[in-house]
Order: structure tokens, then sequence, then C-alpha cells
């Protein structure tokens, strides 16, 4: 048996992680987009590194579209099988592969306006439509904590990851020639003290272990000071400097925790009197799918919504819905704060908004998440003072700061806390995905100490015998 990394390798997107069984079978374990890597982005995204149409079956950890985004690809070249994930996962996916597609073919013909002035060859999308629609025929769904068949010889389980709503690790418990193997795949790992839900859960012992690393060197500031900390931000640039503060947000997980935060200083008189508004049609529907899941919410959630039925809903909170409101907050001169998709800031239409409001000293862009380095999100962190959006540099005069409490995923102590319900001794091998490679290396040293014998870190496209 072995295992081929075609994505989330030495990197942060694009997971993608191909089994193939003694007997030939092929078990994909997500189908993630890369975001964020230069020019390399629309390459990687374009070439699988395998034939789409011989892989038997899919087991998607969760829905975000670094694991989820290219299964609309994936179908149109072929694969037929079934995709196998949570019940909230496929109501996430639905939404958000839809919404990618639209991403695509709205930036595409923006892109492809200046590449007919410059005579060069037009972009075309990596899906359409039609290719989510027959993609979203496949799911089958399977709830937390069960045993599931997926093909002959094989099991799969998933408990609860914490890191978004139906986010799963999955074990899978596969038997050839009367041997049984177990593998985990830890997904994207959440936190344990999580403003919105319930902490990642314990999974069965196994014999090979694929975890993410994103924050394997680092600790994150305490999760209760977040809402203290977004109050500075928007006290400082609306209030002070009485200017647009543009925050980039996943639609899914960030953006229902902003919300909460705002709403809890709401609730609390203290959120200054300036408009809110969500400009991403994706996170209404999200938030809506979410809201239909408060069995997922932690104890702390539910304990609010027993005084307040809408935890995601405050005074001054307005939703932008079409393409000309969102253009139209543009020409808006009172201070206000945007929250717009994509968190990495490198698509969908909070990349207009920073366009338009980066050369303004009054502005803040507020980084509340993970940027992959050479995202346009990465490099307004990293300092650069000029960036380039559309095709044309800009200089960054707005003000850029970052909330380090807002992470949806664990940290190394959140990490070493999901692994301790394994026997670091029985573990045979254990693989580092999902991480920047310096990451990865710090958090090897930091698993090996605690007993795993075994760790490596996989290169992109790198097939690992399991032994």
């Amino acid at each position: 048996m072995n295992i081929s990394f075609h994505g989330a390798a030495r990197t942060v997107t694009g997971s993608k992680h191909l089994l193939v069984t003694d007997e030939g079978k092929r078990i994909l374990l997500d189908c993630g987009m890369f975001q964020g890597m230069g020019k390399e982005t629309d390459s990687l995204n374009r070439d699988f590194g395998f034939v789409a149409s011989e892989v038997d079956v899919l087991v998607l950890s969760h829905a975000h579209i670094d694991h989820s985004g290219l299964i609309p690809k994936l179908v149109s070249e072929g694969f037929r099988g079934q995709i196998f994930c949570t019940p909230a996962t496929k109501d996430l996916a639905a939404i958000l592969l839809e919404d990618s597609a639209e991403i695509q073919r709205a930036d595409t013909k923006f892109i492809n306006k200046r590449r007919v002035k410059q005579g060069l060859p037009l972009y075309e999308p990596l899906y359409s439509l039609d290719d989510v629609a027959l993609a979203m025929t496949l799911f089958e769904t399977v709830e937390y904590g069960q045993w599931h068949s997926i093909i002959a010889g094989v099991e799969i389980m998933f408990t609860d990851a914490g890191h978004i709503i139906g986010s799963a690790a999955v074990t899978l418990k596969i038997v050839e020639k009367g041997k049984t193997t177990s593998i985990c795949f830890s997904g994207d790992v959440g936190r344990y003290r999580d403003v919105i839900l319930r902490s990642p859960a314990n999974f069965p012992a196994v014999d090979y272990l694929l975890l993410e690393s994103t924050y394997g060197n680092k600790l994150h500031d305490e999760v209760y000071s977040t809402p203290d900390n977004l109050l500075k931000w928007v006290q400082h640039t609306c209030s002070v400097k009485k200017g647009k503060l543009i925050i980039p947000a996943f639609s899914v997980g960030r953006t229902q925790e902003i919300l909460y935060d705002l709403n809890q200083l709401s609730l609390e008189n203290r959120l200054p009197k300036v408009p809110i508004y969500v400009d991403s049609p994706l996170s209404r529907e999200a938030t809506e799918v979410i809201k239909s899941y408060p069995q997922y919410f932690n104890k702390r959630i539910q304990k609010v919504m027993e005084v307040d039925d809408d935890p995601f809903d405050f005074e001054g909170l307005n939703y932008v819905k079409t393409v000309d409101e969102s253009k139209g907050l543009n020409f808006l001169e009172q201070p206000c704060v945007i929250i717009s998709a994509s968190g990495m800031a490198d698509a969908g239409r909070v990349k207009h908004h920073i366009m338009n409001n980066i050369g303004k000293e009054k502005n803040t862009i507020l980084m509340v998440g993970y940027c992959e380095p050479r995202s346009l999100g990465g490099r307004l962190m990293h300092g650069d003072k000029e960036v380039r959006i559309f095709g044309e540099e800009f200089e960054v005069k707005a003000e850029i700061g970052s909330l380090r409490s807002m992470s949806a995923h664990g940290d190394y102590d959140d990490l070493c806390q999901f692994i301790s319900c394994q026997n670091a001794a029985t573990v045979r091998q254990l693989f580092l995905v999902h991480g920047e490679y310096d990451v990865q290396q710090d958090f090897a040293k930091r698993l090996e100490r605690k007993g795993f014998k075994d760790v490596q870190i996989p290169d992109l496209h790198e097939t690992k015998q399991l032994q």
C-alpha cells in the first residue's frame, strides 16, 4: 500500500492525498484547490498529478476550498465515484463550489479584458457551474462516529475536528489478505477553546497518521481577547482616522466568528455606531447553514443563545447582495467596516475593495487568519510597500493590521492535544501535511521528542510506501 501527496505538501493549500491499496483501489483524501501561490497557482490547479478517472472514491474532510475546490474539475476529467463527507460538509460544499465557479467566471472575464488589450492568450476557468451540479450528485453523507463501508474492504469513520461546521478527521480501516491497516487523516484541526465550535474529538488508535501542521511552531493569543482587540481596530480606524476597516475573511468560519464577536460588543453597548457590511452573498448563505447545525456549537454559545436567538446578527449589520451594491461601497465617504471574502485576499470582492482603498492612509486592512506568503494578504502582512492587484501595481498607504487570536487552526499545543489519544510508540509513520516546510521541520522535532519514531515531511507528488 502506498500514499502520494498531490497537494498541501510542504505548503498549506491544495489538499490532495491519494491512497493506493495493494489490490489497486484508489482512495482520494480531499481534492482541494491551491490558493495564493503566485504565478504557480494556475498551473498547480490544472495538473492533478494523477488520472482523475482512475480514482475509485473520494473522502472529503471538510468544505473549505483548499480541501474541496477541485472536486468539479475532478468530475470534469472523468471521476464518477462516490464522495463521502458529513451532512454539514455537503451543505457547505454545495454553496462554496458554486461560488468558486462564479468567482472564476467573473475574475477570468475581468482579467481577460486586459489580456485582450495586451494581445495575450485568454484564461479559461478551471470548471463550470455544470461541473459543480454534476459533482453534487455524487455526494453521500455519513454521521460522526459511525463506521461506514465506502468500497469493498475499506471502512471510514468521521470524528469532529472542531475546525468548521462539519469538519472531520477521517479514520480508515483497510482489510487486505486478512490484515487490517488503520490510517487517520486529520483534515484541519480546530482549537480546544474555540468561540463557537465544540473541541476536536478523540479518534481510534491507528497505524499511520497524516497530520496538518499549519501552526506547528506557534502559539495563538487567547481567543477571549478577540472582541477587545477587534473593538480597538474599529475605534482606531472608524472613530479616530474616519476611514474604512476592510477585513478579508473566509466565508465559512471566520466571518461567523467576527460577527459573533461584534454581536457580543453590541450586546454590551460597546460597538461604535458605524455601519458594518458583509459583502459576500456566500457568507450570508454559509451563516444560514451554520445556524442550522446548533448541535455542533459549544456549551458557551448555546448558553448565549438562551438570551439571544441569533448570535450572528445585531443592529447596524448589513448584507451586500448585488455587484452594484458592492461597487457602491467604493463611493462611501463615511467610516464603515467591510467584511468580505476571500480570507487570503486573493479572490472575490475583497480584492476589489483592497484595490480601491489601499491608497489612503485613513483606511485599514485587517488580516484575521493564515495567509499563504505569496498571496495578496501574505504580501500585505509581510510589509510589502507595493502590491500587484489584477495586473496593476498599487502603493500600500493604508494601515495593515492582524489579529492572531482568530485562527480556526490549532496551534502546536492544540495539535499535540489532538494526537494525545494515540500511543506514539505504536504509530508506525506520521506524515506532516498542510504546512510550510520550515514550520513542519520545527514541529517534527517536537513530535519526535514526544515519542513518534518516524515523522516524515513529504514533498509535492512524492509517493511513500506504508511499511
